[in-house]
Formats: structure tokens, C-alpha cells, sequence
């Protein structure tokens, strides 16, 4: 699967335009660092393109997005020649490259610098990486380490093949003197060294060499760590290194396999399945105890334990986390083990971590992988205190805004958010789905109480709906409507969209929203009015035209802007009314024409692996619209056939039969040989393995559907 990837898929972005956003990660799945080749000091957190010919060095990286910024990063530059201290700035040292003939793979970076016929090649690890460098035949071979902020506490050990110290920059943290500590083994020994504190590097000079191997490892934690980091992989070889983390690459992305006549689909798929195992990054260590370990940016002291970072949940709780579920539920526990030692730390769960918690983003939508984990009994040991954990954000005010709910206090006085919040009428469906979400967990533990006060609560939703626009609409402390209102103006009110992607966020009971429209025809006719009206936007609510409103423009899907996450879910709600041909062909024509395998892969931010999960859940054929309901709604598979390899040996088989590209309607569906009648599939049926087959058609097929037959919702009879 590795030959399929190439890691510049969707990097092709900068700050007034994404087609994802992303970097060309080389790393360890779920690594604590990413390694990227860096071709653009100048552009700030768009430091990659994958046009540039230009290559600046190996970047050791955190960033998750360049909307959040890099934290504990350094660079380092093979070159050739002495050192002009005058002259050494990144700009003078940089080499050209050709993009053509490097090798982005998740497992291994090679990089030939033009300007010195130095070849480069990288493998990571969990904690560092190896760094393979060829030098032409001279006696003035170099690498450059550049920390940026600076690199302090310098040491050699006797022979002068290993290096420790620390660098300290960040783009945002609670502990203003938060350190990597890093540990570097070469080998050959550096025979001339020089810091240059106006240009914040290290100059490391090598004699006598072709071929230099530089092993690295890093720590949050101490030097000590570092070098005991350093050690574990220092037993390797180069190529036993590469071989090791190929394997554990090609372990994940064998979870799924698919095929199809189009192989630039199956190239797209696999480009991003690899995006589904970046996020969250390890934060934790293994002591000299095999213990793990952590440090606390809060406390400022290392704990035991396991801790994850960089991870947005507004982003992630939609796809990343179902997928996982599927076919990784002990990773899922591990990283769930991690979120409630966040809450542990702070007294609230975390909402965007990078390192640590950030406050970004509407809602505290990490209640939704919580509930999605328990009501599948995923880590049903660690519920009662999530419960109480998820309690914490839902009544406590924290004097700090990023932690828990914003106008929490508010929200239980009215029953929404009111306008004086920034995006309130995010605020309030979000708050109404994770108290849906508490019900759901509260019901796993036999809370009775608990889940019944909180399904009840979880209706809030209803109470910004307005029946004359159609839309969600902010309201103020006296339950009036904001007077001003236009259905194209974006931000304000609501998050990243206008009226249209933010009047859907009722992800737990669709029925009830259904019901206060009037009638399912009223809901389908407003659906089909989202999609056939123009991509029109004001930008009242931003001042300028934001990235994510050219998007959405330039897809040209109506006001499904399927290019940001409010959207992600809204092609599937025609199933709700019984009418899954409008969703089946909408999805069908994202797919194919939206998502690809190059630089230009993604139609918005990928942000974490959340894009790339809607893309593999829906190319499979069902989407997790509620997450901590237990099902996944059906779309129409691309593949001809599917495989989900999972946990316990058995596998999961979706087949579509004549399948066509021009084909764009499921005529029927057969569950395990018997005619399947529903609109949702249920996640016990799909992990105790099976045949889901899809027949594609050319025409829509209508069918008239009971109530049992459509997708969860908590006002449905049914429930």
C-alpha cells in the first residue's frame, strides 16, 4: 500500500485558499514527531509547497494545522564548505531540489540538494528518526541545526558522537518554558562546532566522510528520557528502521482494502487512510521502567500515564474516531485513557490540544467520541468518570475561556446561548448534541437519573429554531430573534458558514427538527433548495472573504459547503425523509469529482484526518452522522468491493455490483444474501463481520420507508 502514497496529497494551499492544508508528514503512526522537508521559510506556517524547488532542510514538526502553528521544532541542513557566519541564514544555505525525483513516503523522505550533490534520506520513529546522508568525495562535510529560538545547554559527550541540549519555541502553551529536550548520535565524530546565536544554529563539521548517519531522539521530559529515547532506537540499523516502521505502516493501512477499475481512486483512498493515523500524536514516553510516562504543561512536572496531543474535536469526533472504533478499538481506548488524564490535569476535558489545550472552536465535541466509544463498549472501565468528567464541562463556568463551554452559565439559565457569545447558534446545537452525548454515556453506566434529565436538555436545539426562515437563528437574553438577519452572511452567529452550513448541527434527532419544520416535504424541499441555490456569501460577519467562503464558491455545490466540517454530514440527511437517491447522487459527484490523490487532493482544510475519514467512510458506502447512536447512515459505495480487516479476524465485505461511474443510485441492498431494507447499518453488525452488497443504477429507485427502516433519531418512535 506504501507505493500507493505520495505525502504531498492536498499540500498545495496557502492562507486564502486550501485544497487541504496539509504537510507532507514523514513519521510514526501516531508519532510524537512529524519530519517534513521544508521549502519555504518565508511563507510562516506554510512552510511546504510541493511546487517549490527550493529545500530549506528537514523539519522536525508539530504542527497540526497552520492555522494553530508549530511548537518544538528545529531544522537540519546537510551542506557542503565552510561556514560564513555572515552568510548563513536559511536563505543563503538552502539548495535547489528536484520535486520530481524525491521520495514523499510516510515511512521515508529522500531529498537530493542540487547545490551541494548531497542525497538525504530519512525514516522515523515513535520518538526521533535516522538520517542517512550521502556526501560528495570532500573533506567539508556539515550539517546545520538551526532551533530557531534558539538552542541552549549544548553538550558533547567525550569522543564527540553525541550531542544533547534543548530548544524552546512554541505558538502557544500554558508553561512559558516548555522544552524538547533532543539527543543526537552520529557516526563520525564532529571535528569542529559552531553556534551562531544571531542566526540561532549549530554548525557540525565532519571529516574524512561520505556517508553519515545521524540517529535522533526527543523528549517533552528531561535528557535523561532523551537519550534513553535515543538508545532503544539506536539497535537499529538505517534500513532495519525503515523496514520496522514500513511494516507498521502497511499494518494500518492493510486494515482496509479496496477494489476498483479506477486506480486513481484506489491511490486517493489509500493517500487518505494514511491521513487517519497522524492524529493524535503521542505525548507520552516510556520510562527506563517501561512506565509511561508525560509531562504536565499545567503542574509543570512529568506524571505517569498516557497522554495524546494535537487533535481538534469539532474536526475529529465526526470521523476520525467511528473509523477507529472500527478498526483500531485499542488504540481508541489508549487515546481515550489520554483525554481523561487532560481532565485529570485541568478539571475540564480538552477541546483542541496542540500541546495543550487551546479553547479553539464552538461546542466540547469530544463528548461525541466519548459517547460513540461507550455506547460500543470501548474502555467501559474509564465511563463513570468521563460521566463526571463530561458533567464538569456541561455546569461548570471556568474563568478561563478555554476550557469547557462558553456561556455555560447562560445556556442553563435560557436554554440556548445567547448572542452576546460569538457563534451562539453553534454554541447551542453543540451543547444540545453532547447533551445527548452524556445521556448516552450516563446510560451505560446505569445513570438513570442523569440520562433522563439529559436527553431531555439534549432539545435545546428547538429552542433557536425559526419557523419563518427556515434557519437557526441567534437570539438574545429576552428570546428575540437578532433583528438583522441574512441567510448568505457568514460568521457572527455561526462558525466557519452562514445560516445554511450551521441550521443542520442537530446531529442526534433530525425527526425532531423534521417535526418543527412541519412535515418531512417541507425538510426535503429545503435540502433541495441548499443544494440548488447559488454559492452566494456575504462577509458581514468576518470583514473580508475568508478561505473557507472561496471554497465553498469554487466547489460550486450549492450551499453544501462539504469543504469545512458543519457540512460533512448534510448530504446524508435526505435518508431522514426517506428519499436516498438526492443523498446517494450528491455524494457519488463529491466523491469523483472533489477528491483525488495529488496536490490539489482536498476541497478544504483535511484538518487532523477528519476530510480524509469522510472521504473513506462514505467511499465505503455509510457515514457516522450520530456519533453515540451505534449506527452509520448508507450512502452509495465507489468501490467495486471493500474489505474492512477487523480486530477479532473476521472481515466486513461491501461489494457494489454494476457499478459505473455514470451510475450514481443504489436499485438495492443485501445484507448477508437477505434483502436489507434500512437506511443505516448498526456498528455490531458490521464488527461481527458479513457481506454488504450494493447494486448500482442508472435511474433513482424510490421506495417508501417506515419508520424503523430511517436512521436514528432520539424524537423517532422508535426510541
Amino acid at each position: 500500500m506504501l507505493d500507493l502514497i505520495d505525502t504531498r496529497q492536498g499540500t498545495a494551499s496557502q492562507y486564502n485558499y486550501s485544497n487541504g492544508n496539509t504537510l507532507p508528514y514523514t513519521a510514526h503512526p501516531f508519532g510524537m514527531n512529524y519530519f517534513v522537508a521544508q521549502t519555504a521559510n518565508d511563507r510562516g506556517s506554510w512552510f511546504f509547497h510541493p511546487k517549490d524547488r527550493n529545500f530549506d532542510g528537514f523539519r522536525l514538526t508539530h504542527q497540526p494545522s497552520p492555522w494553530m502553528g508549530d511548537f518544538q521544532h528545529f531544522l537540519l541542513t546537510p551542506i557542503t564548505g565552510e561556514l560564513d557566519v555572515k552568510h548563513s541564514s536559511i536563505f543563503h544555505t538552502a539548495s535547489s531540489y528536484r520535486p520530481e525525483e524525491a521520495v514523499f513516503k510516510p515511512h521515508y523522505l529522500k531529498i537530493k540538494q542540487m547545490r551541494y550533490s548531497i542525497t538525504s534520506e530519512l525514516t522515523p520513529s515513535i520518538y526521533g528518526a535516522k538520517l542517512r546522508i550521502s556526501y560528495p568525495k570532500t573533506t567539508k562535510n556539515a550539517l546545520l541545526f538551526r532551533g530557531f529560538n534558539g538552542i541552549y545547554n549544548i553538550k558533547f559527550n567525550n569522543d564527540k558522537t553525541r550531542l544533547t541540549g534543548h530548544i524552546s519555541n512554541f505558538a502557544g502553551c500554558i508553561d512559558p518554558d516548555f522544552k524538547m529536550y533532543f539527543a543526537f548520535k552520529f557516526s563520525a565524530p564532529v571535528v569542529d562546532d559552531k553556534t551562531s546565536k544571531k542566526e540561532q544554529s549549530l554548525f557540525l563539521r565532519f571529516e574524512d566522510i561520505n556517508i553519515l548517519e545521524v540517529s535522533l531522539a526527543t523528549s517533552f521530559i528531561s535528557y535523561e528520557q532523551a537519550e534513553l529515547n535515543l538508545g532503544r532506537d539506536c539497535k537499529l540499523t538505517f534500513d532495519e528502521l525503515k523496514d520496522n516502521t514500513a511494516k507498521k505502516w502497511e499494518y494500518y493501512l492493510n486494515k482496509i482494502e479496496v477494489k476498483h477499475t479506477d486506480f486513481e481512486q484506489i491511490k486517493t483512498f489509500y493517500n487518505c487512510l494514511y491521513r487517519m493515523f497522524l492524529f493524535p500524536q503521542k505525548f507520552y514516553e516510556i520510562d527506563k521502567n517501561e512506565k509511561p510516562i508525560h509531562y504536565d504543561t499545567k503542574s509543570r512536572t512529568a506524571k505517569e500515564g498516557i497522554l495524546y496531543t494535537n487533535n481538534g474535536f469539532w474536526d475529529t469526533f465526526r470521523t476520525v474516531y467511528p473509523l477507529y472504533s472500527i478498526i483500531i478499538p485499542e488504540e481508541y481506548k489508549e487515546m481515550i485513557q489520554g483525554f481523561l488524564n487532560s481532565f485529570r490535569h485541568t478539571g475540564f476535558l480538552p477541546k483542541w490540544l496542540s500541546p495543550d489545550e487551546r479553547g479553539l472552536m464552538p461546542g466540547t465535541l469530544i463528548d461525541g467520541l466519548l459517547a460513540d466509544a461507550a455506547i460500543k463498549g470501548i474502555a467501559p472501565e474509564l465511563m463513570p468518570e468521563m460521566l463526571e468528567a463530561m458533567l464538569a464541562s456541561a455546569t461548570t463556568q471556568s474563568e478561563d475561556e478555554n476550557y469547557g463551554r462558553r456561556g455555560t452559565k447562560d445556556y442553563l439559565k435560557y436554554g440556548y446561548v445567547p448572542l452576546d457569545y460569538h457563534e451562539s447558534c453553534n454554541h447551542t446545537q453543540d451543547y444540545a448534541y453532547s447533551d445527548f452525548c452524556i445521556s448516552q454515556v450516563a446510560k451505560t453506566v446505569g445513570d438513570e437519573e442523569t440520562e433522563k434529565f439529559y436527553k431531555k436538555q439534549s432539545l435545546n436545539y428547538i429552542n433557536i429554531f425559526d419557523i419563518e426562515t427556515g434557519f437557526m437563528r441567534a437570539k438574545d437574553k429576552d428570546g428575540n430573534f437578532r433583528k438583522e438577519f441574512n441567510q448568505f452572511s457568514w460568521g457572527l452567529d455561526y462558525a466557519e458558514g452562514s445560516a445554511w452550513q450551521n441550521s443542520f448541527a442537530v446531529y442526534h434527532d433530525f425527526q425532531g427538527l423534521i417535526n418543527a419544520y412541519g412535515s418531512k416535504e417541507i425538510f426535503f424541499d429545503k435540502l433541495t433548495e441548499l443544494y440548488n441555490i447559488t454559492t452566494d456569501f456575504d462577509v458581514l460577519g468576518y470583514g473580508h472573504e475568508i478561505h473557507e467562503m472561496s471554497e465553498v464558491a469554487a466547489i460550486n455545490f450549492g450551499q453544501a459547503g462539504i469543504s469545512n466540517q458543519p457540512s460533512f454530514h448534510i448530504p446524508y440527511l435526505f435518508n431522514y425523509v426517506g428519499q436516498p437517491a438526492s443523498s446517494q447522487v450528491v455524494l457519488k459527484q463529491m466523491m469523483l469529482n472533489l477528491f483525488n490523490a495529488g496536490y490539489e487532493g482536498f476541497p478544504g482544510d483535511e484538518d487532523n484526518g477528519s476530510m480524509s475519514g469522510w472521504y473513506i467512510f462514505s467511499s465505503m458506502g455509510f457515514y457516522p452522522v450520530t456519533p453515540g447512536s451505534g449506527e452509520y447512515v448508507l450512502g452509495i459505495p465507489i468501490f467495486d468491493e471493500v474489505k474492512i480487516n477487523l480486530p477479532n479476524g473476521g472481515q466486513f465485505v461491501i461489494n457494489a455490483f454494476q457499478n459505473a461511474v455514470h451510475a450514481n443510485f443504489v436499485k438495492n441492498i443485501s445484507f448477508n444474501g437477505e434483502n436489507y431494507s434500512k437506511l443505516f447499518i448498526e456498528h455490531k453488525d458490521i464488527i461481527c463481520g458479513g457481506n454488504l452488497d450494493f447494486t448500482i443504477a442508472l435511474a433513482p429507485v424510490y421506495k417508501k420507508y417506515e419508520k424503523e427502516q430511517l436512521p436514528f433519531s432520539l424524537s423517532s418512535e422508535k426510541y
